[in-house]
């Protein structure tokens, strides 16, 4: 009877996790295990797509940060990768955008669920049950496996081999040159502290590198006009170039004879400078008065800079006679002085046909011609001939001294 009951609650209890599992049995690890984590009142169910789910079975744990919070409930192919159901304890706070991997609980082959906030970009919501993880957002951590496989192709075909000949030939390089090894070594110490302690210049640097590239990289256009164009510049140069070498010779000949002339006349030249100096120093007291001057010395005694304020008109015209007669002179220089009247020769005697001054003179270039008037009597002094072209001075009869009864 003992049997018979055992055998019915066996019995009774597969039957019972026949029907939770939807009539289908796919082994032990199918079934719900007893005290797992998110089996508990308020669990929420999530999806996650999977890659790959190596050797992820039912019931293994879900894990944050290490600690079980949960356990994979269904796996099933979805497409070309797994879809994997997981269920979480109700205190399990995560982003919506969680990631998910699949990690390695043990060197045995044991694997977990391991879901975290993302790393490369800022948490964003809050992970609720029904959410699926996507694809890109769900992966796996190395397994052993993989992890024995790649050192087994690193120490079979990795370059293991060859660090008998790198040590082999460094020994070889080092022997014998251990003092300049030993002198190598603190330069080498010094180099990268001096680096280090320039690091925020090497990297102002690198990006004003950036910069300029970025300046470059928008003006390729201009650039390569500017390569085009400068040719000609180019070729001009080189066309010259015998020219430029015999300037370029001559410049440095310069260069000798003034660091000669420097050196024999140094106490002078510095003399000399010296004494520029106050020079230049009252010059630049000046301020702007020397600038003014300037600007009115040659347009003097009119300066340009006030003309139209003073004369209204396009055109200022300045017409200048020189007179340089014998009566003008003597009238301009000698007039009042014992010398007076002595220098105007005929001109002193008779009077000058000539404009009173200078500015009755007509424009040369305007002028109307005026014929000359006819020619009168001779001007005739006594006891000497007539001399043509002068007229004639009415009552002029007086005898010149030591003459008396001549003339008329």
């Amino acid at each position: 009877m003992r049997r018979q009951r055992i055998l019915a609650g066996v019995a009774l209890g597969v039957a019972v996790a026949l029907g939770t599992t939807g009539c289908q049995f796919d082994g032990l690890n199918s079934l719900p295990l007893p005290g797992s984590e998110g089996r508990g009142p308020g669990s929420y169910a999530v999806q996650i797509q999977m890659p790959n789910v190596t050797t992820l079975t039912r019931n293994s744990p879900v894990r944050v940060d290490d600690v079980n919070v949960g356990n994979v409930t269904g796996i099933e192919v979805e497409g070309w990768h797994a879809l994997v159901t997981v269920s979480l304890n109700p205190e399990v706070k995560l982003p919506a955008n969680a990631v998910a991997k699949i990690g390695q609980t043990s060197l045995l082959g044991s694997n977990h669920v391991e879901l975290s906030a993302p790393t490369d970009v800022p948490p964003t919501g809050q992970l609720r049950g029904g959410d699926v993880i996507p694809l890109e957002r769900a992966g796996a951590y190395p397994t052993t496996e993989q992890v024995l496989s790649s050192l087994s192709v690193v120490l079979n075909g990795g370059g293991i081999a060859q660090l008998e000949t790198i040590t082999t030939e460094l020994n070889a390089m080092v022997n014998g040159r251990e003092a300049e090894i030993a002198d190598l070594l603190p330069q080498l110490n010094e180099l990268t502290t001096g680096l280090d302690q320039q690091t925020g210049s090497i990297i102002a640097a690198m990006e004003g590198l950036d910069h300029l590239a970025g300046k470059l990289a928008g003006q390729r256009d201009v650039l390569a006009e500017a390569i085009e164009q400068i040719h000609p510049a180019l070729t001009a140069l080189a066309d010259r170039s015998a020219n430029i070498t015999r300037a370029i010779t001559a410049l440095g000949e310069l260069g000798d004879v003034s660091e000669r002339l420097i050196q024999t006349s140094g106490e002078d030249l510095v003399a000399n400078l010296r004494s520029l100096g106050p020079v230049l120093q009252t010059l630049a007291d000046t301020g702007n008065n020397l600038v003014v001057a300037m600007g009115i010395l040659p347009t003097f005694p009119f300066p340009i800079k006030n003309i139209d304020n003073a004369i209204l008109g396009d055109y200022l015209n300045l017409y200048i006679t020189f007179d340089l007669t014998g009566s003008r002179l003597d009238s301009n220089w000698l007039t009042g002085t014992p010398l007076g009247g002595r220098f105007g020769g005929v001109e002193g005697v008779v009077g000058s046909f000539a404009p009173s001054t200078a500015t009755d003179a007509a424009d040369p270039a305007t002028a109307p011609f005026e014929a000359p008037p006819a020619p009168g009597p001779a001007f005739e002094l006594p006891g000497l001939p007539p001399i043509p072209g002068l007229p004639a001075i009415p009552g002029l009869t007086a005898p010149l001294p030591g003459q008396e009864g001549a003339g008329r």
